[in-house]
């Protein structure tokens, strides 16, 4: 279509129009409203806005307003309440969403339909219900609003120039040529998540998951290891799903579900055309920062482009699965949106849909190559910090090709998961922790590059060019004024000053201060987070000499503070602490043969404790069968006492005695056998602690009094406890050193996991939780038999 010279500017042809848009909380709706409020004087703009939570849509549009974009449009109108009042305000508020669309004024002169789902991955029955349901809703409320009224609305509906999908060479700004049935897709779409969650409940996918959840929970209790399971099966369903609309749409030549569904969505707006009606379909490619308005860089979020610049920039993407003349079509937004309103304010005749391309790999191609040279310009003149090494070294891409890419990601997958296999069977101890943390970081890049390569790597070979003689031709039919305040011809930008001066600085600000802030919180913490000091409260009634055992019978409505025994408070074990009594009876050889039966049992003993840690403490205590209690307790208090202590953590102690001074009570909670538990006596308010089983003689029988309180059986005592004792849990510290304590940590409010396995320390640092190191003195004896020679 030939343009000629429009009579009457862009502002002057929009003056007095009402126009409603969509999407306003996402980029390119917040690019737009602000275009339109400070260059469109006396346009009239409604915007559909859903309410979040207890927000309403009122409330998150004026925090919208609220930002520094719109300071300058805000100053001018007196204010954000003037600008949104009711009667004389240039901003209304339609409460609601694409999900159930409300009615729509009745006085509207046009729609800018902005919203919809924008990820290029989304589960399949979102992203029809955001592209394709959404925009046929909106489009039955817009006919609804014209017959009421009378009207003839303008629609302008924001597609993707990738709606082309995966088709080669000049793309035209026309319909996309395809012959799929809209409707039996979209019944299909949406049909998808009952399918999927149907199939997610079958006992194959059921079994899996929870085999996968009982092996890495088990020791933490069942209960623990079904929560995991269903996060697992819920896992797998968003995966299904995703699985399912990307296999649909390349079946049928698209790249992704999002290019698919926006492709149908297309078709129903088509529809809408064809009914008599005014639309215009504008098909933006890959939309980046602002290159000058509201000021140079502006963007909000992280787009396509920024996680792999940012990638880049951290020497976290050595390859790219893209040729170096291969284009990659990226357009500014104040381009978009400005092109936006030169459609708004030039509506099309009735009957047939007007398409523009805002793109510009067909008259300014930015090749990959060019990309990529000037990303590694920005960065060799404006490093990332690396730490201890300095700058970090850029990765030198060769462009090999994607299956040379794919091979180099898959290698690097399988070592990580062989050194997964080792640490996770390493001794905890520091150094493993340090291991584990260099792994999951390393981890956690390879599942971004895999994520963002699958995703990208279609685009990145796509061979598309992208025609936009339509685009251009309006932008000739505008006068020079309305050329400069409203530009979007792409072949006059600079893509080495756009993307060095203006793109990259912009993306990297942001994240160069975190940087800064993690720095100075390494800084303070200093190798663990930051332990914070315990708040004073209610005090318990009880002095720190008190009994064991004992509660004072005051309710506190204070929290407490529940602490594991080894591992956590001193560097021992189970198998340990029995040497330690067992070892004090016996003559020099009866001790080499009883180390010689333990180390003979210990692999099993390990297998045991893996597997199920109230089994491992009953094998252990039946070595117990024929001691007489009283002579165990003997034992305890002349001989380990000082060896105990000696082994405490001074900065557990310390900890203990905080919580003391705080008003708290302090509780002991431990699968060591009570007698090991006296010398530690006067530093807990209540000691629970393993009970051996004895006769009428008061022998053990190498049985328990009770079950040993592991795993999920910690946290219900602790439950039961704080009800009994009026302490509030959620106020309330946990501190262990093991994930078979997981429950135990997550009853309460403030966990703490003290020098952790490696699977606590991973769980620790996904759920932020405090991680810190306590360690026995230096000093402290590592005999098996503390009290020396034999008796």
């Amino acid at each position: 279509m030939t343009y000629v010279a429009a009579v009457g500017s862009i502002e002057q042809r929009l003056a007095g129009r009402h126009v409603l848009l969509t999407g306003v909380t996402g980029f390119v709706g917040e690019a737009l409203l602000h275009l339109l409020l400070s260059e469109v004087a006396d346009v009239r703009v409604s915007v559909l806005v859903r309410p979040k939570g207890s927000t309403s849509g009122a409330a998150r549009t004026a925090s919208l307003l609220g930002k520094p974009a719109f300071e300058r449009v805000v100053d001018a109108a007196g204010g954000v309440e003037a600008l949104m009042a009711e009667t004389s305000g240039r901003v209304a508020v339609v409460e609601g969403d694409l999900a159930d669309v409300p009615p729509l004024p009745t006085d509207l002169d046009a729609v800018v339909h902005c919203a919809g789902d924008v990820s290029f991955d989304p589960p399949v029955d979102e992203g029809f219900t955001s592209n394709v349901v959404g925009t046929r809703d909106l489009l039955a409320r817009l006919v609804e609003a014209e017959e009421a009224s009378g009207g003839d609305v303008h629609y302008v509906h924001v597609s993707t120039a990738y709606v082309a999908g995966r088709r080669r060479g000049h793309i035209p700004e026309a319909p996309v040529e395809h012959d799929v049935d809209l409707e039996s897709e979209l019944a299909w779409g949406l049909a998808q998540r009952r399918e999927v969650e149907h199939a997610s409940r079958t006992s194959e996918v059921l079994a899996e998951q929870r085999r996968k959840a009982e092996k890495e929970h088990s020791r933490a209790g069942l209960l623990t290891a079904a929560a995991a399971t269903e996060a697992a099966r819920k896992a797998w369903v968003k995966k299904e799903l995703v699985l399912r609309g990307t296999e649909r749409a390349r079946s049928l030549g698209w790249t992704d579900c999002y290019t698919f569904t926006k492709a149908l969505g297309e078709r129903v707006v088509e529809a809408h055309a064809r009914a008599g009606h005014r639309v215009s379909i504008v098909r933006p490619s890959i939309i980046e920062s602002a290159l000058e308005r509201p000021h140079p860089g502006w963007i909000e979020g992280f787009k396509m482009a920024e996680p792999l610049i940012l990638a880049y920039g951290r020497g976290e993407l050595p390859e790219f699965p893209s040729s170096a003349d291969t284009i990659v079509d990226i357009v500014p937004v104040d381009h978009v949106v400005a092109a936006l309103v030169a459609v708004l304010a030039h509506p099309p005749e009735a009957g047939d849909a007007e398409y523009f391309h805002v793109s510009s790999g067909d008259r300014n191609p930015l090749t990959f190559g060019t990309l990529y040279d000037c990303v590694r310009g920005y960065f060799e003149q404006h490093p990332f910090a690396g730490g201890q090494r300095g700058a970090v070294q850029l990765p030198e891409w060769r462009f090999p090709g994607a299956a040379s890419v794919e091979r180099l990601l898959s290698t690097s997958e399988r070592a990580v998961k062989v050194a997964d296999f080792v640490l996770e069977r390493t001794p905890r101890s520091a150094r493993t922790r340090e291991l584990t943390r260099q792994l999951d970081r390393q981890g956690r890049r390879l599942e971004f590059l895999r994520r963002y390569l699958t995703i990208y790597a279609e685009y990145a070979q796509a061979e598309l060019r992208f025609v936009d003689g339509h685009t251009l031709a309006l932008f000739a039919s505008l006068s020079d004024d309305d050329r400069a305040r409203f530009a979007f011809d792409t072949a006059v930008v600079n893509w080495r000053h756009y993307l060095v001066d203006v793109h990259c600085p912009s993306v990297t600000e942001p994240v160069r201060k975190m940087d800064e802030l993690r720095a100075l919180r390494r800084g303070r913490t200093a190798g663990g987070s930051d332990l914070k000091a315990v708040p004073s409260g209610q005090s318990s009634g009880q002095s720190s000499g008190q009994s064991s055992g004992q509660s004072s019978g005051q309710s506190s409505n204070s929290g407490a503070a529940f602490f594991d025994m080894d591992g956590t408070l001193l560097s021992s074990n189970v198998i340990e602490t029995f040497l330690w009594m067992r070892l004090q009876e016996l003559d020099a050889g009866e001790r080499f043969a009883e180390l010689s039966r333990m180390a003979a049992r210990v692999p099993g003993l390990v297998r045991a404790e893996r597997r199920e840690r109230s089994a491992f403490l009953r094998a252990v205590y039946r070595d117990y069968a024929g001691a007489r209690l009283a002579d165990l307790e003997a034992v305890a208090d002349e001989h380990l006492t000082d060896h105990v202590l000696s082994r405490l953590a001074p900065a557990a102690v310390r900890r203990i005695r905080e919580h003391r001074r705080a008003g708290q009570r302090t509780v002991l909670i431990t699968g060591a056998i009570r007698p090991l538990t006296r010398p530690l006596a006067p530093l807990f308010d209540h000691i629970e602690a393993a009970d051996l089983a004895v006769d009428e003689r008061g022998v053990c029988t190498g049985h328990l009094a009770s079950s040993p309180l592991v795993g999920e059986s910690r946290a219900a005592f602790m439950r039961s406890w704080a009800a009994d004792h009026g302490v509030d849990l959620a106020q309330s510290y946990a501190y262990a050193d093991s994930h078979s304590d997981l429950p135990l940590l997550q009853a309460a409010g403030r966990p703490v996991a003290v020098s952790p396995d490696v699977a606590l320390f991973r769980h620790a640092k996904k759920h932020h939780w405090t991680v810190v190191e306590w360690a026995s003195p230096r000093t402290a004896a590592r005999g098996l038999n503390p009290a020396g020679a034999a008796r």
